[in-house]
């Protein structure tokens, strides 16, 4: 069947699922993909419905045509937003995830007997892609039902799509993602679930639902994190952006955190208001605000927006990290979106895009704009909190394809407020500057944080886990850990900041500090932090905060570099709300105290267990000022 496929190579359980299928579309463009997505070049609408035993038809979401693009609306809240516990491993290889057999006690083999027989029954979307990228990627297939297209114009969009005809080397699939939405129901009582099947020489990927977060994109990731444990290295969850000064300045800066810790955000341009002041943070005590007036602000250029591909074959002897972004499209969160002029920068392309886009959680009229602050409601009266766009990274203007070197990498919190009534662990100045070692701590411990917009379960401090892409990885914590480890120690002309956002103490801040911290360390460029104008912050986990921060000639106050100089905070506050955060740290840590973890790893989460100082952690790993 079908001459084509003979030179991708592909196993023969998988030849075998397409010769028996009802048929196989292999789109071979973007546009057949488009067409696919609303079943048919005639639909305005098209119902995406499977037959579920025991349920009759169900109605899993709606695609509408509008001018801009495709609009994707899910039947459930639930299903609007990513499950932090949906994957679940099938194969006997080392893992510190939850595995099938031990969930639901059966065979998985059979479950994936019964998932090759259900593709067979279908009409299917069949093509190879890139996971990772074009240049550095891995090949890779999708089997999908037909109707489903949307999903596969998704999963195209964010890997690398693979014209079949223009293939002219030897293919050999590293990773294969099988579809099958109503599993859903039948298996897992309407869950989220991604089974993840490392057999020798290729990465199996089940999604057994129709939401691309936790497959076609954090599957894929997922796959990228095994090969990388296979092969020594990592893709960082992290956004970078070469930012150039008003004086040509150039800098490039890395921001890692966990989902909601602000990489998106680091690509945006500063948030002003109508009259161009920036509002720095208002009070949510005394509800008064400050202002900083920014005649010039800094250019952006894209580098990576989620996820960063830290390859081998891309490091240079610099002795700083390079990276290279990993994705062809960015999944973008539009929560910040409220009202036209939030984001003129991403406005303009989503509102009048050069090609169609797919949009998800957004209300579509057919044949009319989908607007960008236009959230679908929740059943719960509410806006959807995770409003997305597909973004093709051809439509970014000025965005690097290129593999860049990482002046600065930052780390993202999302941080409640704190008051000595309410305390809490935002007690994070504007910016802090990290010891190596204790930049390696906060990756491996990597706080969740407050109010999480693109997961389901965002109650309280938890961790997104080793990383800040543990969710996403299938093999062990302390392999990555030690991964994390090597690639500090060989970058050490790499430097290290954390950043909060959301809350500084008793303000309400935004992504505003991420923003301003972005324009100082880029008028700074190389310039080294001179050490009597850094100050050891009173928890130790906090390095070093700034005496002073000038920025366009305006000095920011205090109350934002020291949280604990705010009123509303005092000593007593900040040091309860530096016992949580270290409490926290202490709980977060134990698991990665094992044989397996480096030994100047394990030095290093003995000292922070014994009470370690700033100038502790500096000892044991120097720090680049």
């Amino acid at each position: 069947m079908l001459e084509c496929l003979r030179k991708l190579n592909l196993p023969e359980y998988v030849q075998d699922i397409l010769n028996q299928s009802q048929g196989v579309v292999i789109p071979k463009s973007r546009n057949e993909l488009l067409t696919l997505a609303m079943g048919g070049d005639e639909n305005i609408t098209f119902d995406i419905d499977y037959e579920v035993e025991g349920k009759g038809r169900v109605l899993e979401a709606t695609a509408t045509k509008c001018k801009n693009g495709i609009v994707v609306n899910y039947m459930e809240d639930y299903m609007r937003r990513r499950d932090p516990n949906s994957m679940l491993i099938a194969d006997k290889n080392p893992t510190d995830k939850p595995r099938y057999e031990d969930v639901y006690h059966k065979d998985f083999d059979i479950l994936r007997m019964d998932t090759f027989d259900w593709l067979k029954n279908q009409e299917l979307i069949f093509f190879p892609f890139k996971s990772g990228g074009l240049e550095y990627g891995y090949d890779s297939v999708l089997v999908a039902p037909a109707n489903a297209g949307f999903f596969a114009a998704g999963l195209a969009d964010l890997q690398g799509f693979l014209n079949i005809d223009e293939i002219t080397y030897e293919f050999k699939p590293r990773a294969v993602v099988f579809l099958a939405p109503p599993f859903r129901h039948t298996h897992f009582n309407g869950k989220q679930v991604v089974v993840h099947n490392r057999l020798q020489g290729i990465h199996e990927v089940y999604a057994y639902n129709l939401y691309p977060g936790p497959s076609a994109k954090k599957g894929i990731y997922g796959v990228l994190l095994d090969i990388g444990e296979e092969e020594g290295w990592v893709t960082a969850h992290a956004s970078a952006v070469k930012v150039i000064t008003p004086y040509d300045n150039e800098i490039v800066i890395m921001h890692e955190g966990a989902s909601g810790g602000g990489k998106s955000e680091m690509l945006e341009d500063i948030h002003k208001e109508m009259d161009g002041r920036v509002v720095l943070g208002r009070n949510t005590v005394t509800g008064e605000k400050n202002y900083l007036n920014l005649s010039e602000t800094c250019e952006l250029i894209p580098v990576t927006d989620d996820m960063a591909l830290c390859h081998p074959q891309m490091q240079q002897g610099s002795k700083k990290l390079v990276v290279k972004d990993a994705e062809s499209s960015w999944f973008l969160r539009v929560d910040n979106i409220k009202r036209y002029g939030a984001s003129p920068q991403y406005e303009r392309i989503f509102i009048q895009p050069e090609e169609p886009l797919i949009f998800l959680n957004l209300q579509g009229v057919p044949e009319a704009t989908c607007l960008p602050w236009e959230h679908t409601m929740d059943s719960t009266g509410k806006p959807c909190p995770n409003p997305r766009v597909i973004l093709p990274r051809k439509l970014v203007p000025n965005s690097i394809d290129e593999p860049v070197e990482v002046d600065v990498r930052s780390f993202g919190v999302r941080t409640p407020a704190c008051t000595k009534e309410n305390p809490s662990y935002g007690i994070m100045g504007i910016m802090h500057i990290l010891p190596p070692a204790l930049a390696w701590l906060w990756r491996l411990v990597a706080p969740r944080g407050y109010n999480n917009p693109s997961i389901i379960d965002s109650q309280g401090m938890t961790s997104e886990g080793v990383g800040s892409y543990w969710p996403f990885a299938t093999g062990k914590m302390v392999t990555q850990a030690n991964l994390l480890l090597d690639q500090i120690l060989q970058s050490t002309n790499t430097r290290y900041v954390l950043i909060p956002n959301q809350h500084i103490g008793a303000y309400e801040v935004s992504f505003m500090p991420e923003w301003i911290s972005r324009e100082y360390i880029a008028r700074r460029g190389s310039a080294k932090f001179k050490p009597e104008h850094l100050v050891e912050a009173r928890c130790p986990l906090l390095g070093f905060g700034l005496d002073s921060l000038k920025i366009d000639g305006q000095y920011i106050r205090r109350a934002f570099l020291r949280p604990e100089t705010q009123q509303e905070v005092g000593i007593d506050g900040y040091d309860a709300g530096a016992a949580i955060l270290t409490e926290f740290f202490r709980q977060e840590l134990v698991k990665y105290n094992t044989d397996d973890l480096n030994p100047l790893g394990k030095q290093i989460i003995e000292m922070f267990m014994k009470g370690a100082t700033v100038q502790d952690y500096l000892e044991i790993m120097p720090m680049r000022y």
